[in-house]
């Protein structure tokens, strides 16, 4: 029974560390639907000029194409995680480093998310930035929705 409760651990674990990951970028890009707070206010609420909604557009597409990297490395590193469990049992050596190489990706998510941030914060007009200021912090210190 006690190497079945580690694997239970090592899951539980692993299902966290793929819960803080989503959490990562959800906070700032999906709300109630799929196309998130922030998209929403740029291009609802902000009355962007064509020349900014021509640089958010470029802005969004590079972004798009980094997170999609990133996600790919981070379900590489839970799969890893997944082998370690099914073969160790425990948290072992394999494991550590899956979650190592989980937590890298998600750091590099984050820190990805806050260079688009302040990409598309740059185009801004000061009026239309303080609004968007107010929008990332709601999104970075609201609760999930249940």
């Amino acid at each position: 029974m006690r190497g079945l409760a580690r694997y239970a651990l090592v899951a539980l674990v692993a299902f966290l560390v793929a819960l803080v990951a989503a959490r990562a970028g959800q906070g700032l890009f999906h709300a109630d639907t799929s196309t998130g707070r922030l998209h929403a206010l740029m291009h609802e609420k902000l009355d962007l000029d064509p020349g900014q909604e021509r640089q958010i557009a470029r802005l969004e597409a590079d972004f798009a194409a980094r997170r999609k990297s990133l996600d790919a490395e981070l379900q590489a590193a839970n799969a890893d995680l997944a082998v370690a469990i099914t073969h160790e049992h425990q948290y072992g050596p394999a494991a550590e480093k899956a979650v190592d190489r989980s937590h890298h990706a998600m750091g590099e998510l984050q820190k990805a998310t806050l260079r688009h941030v302040f990409a598309m914060r740059a185009v801004l007009r000061p009026d239309q930035a303080r609004q968007f200021d107010q929008a990332v912090a709601g999104a970075l210190t609201s609760r999930p929705k249940e």
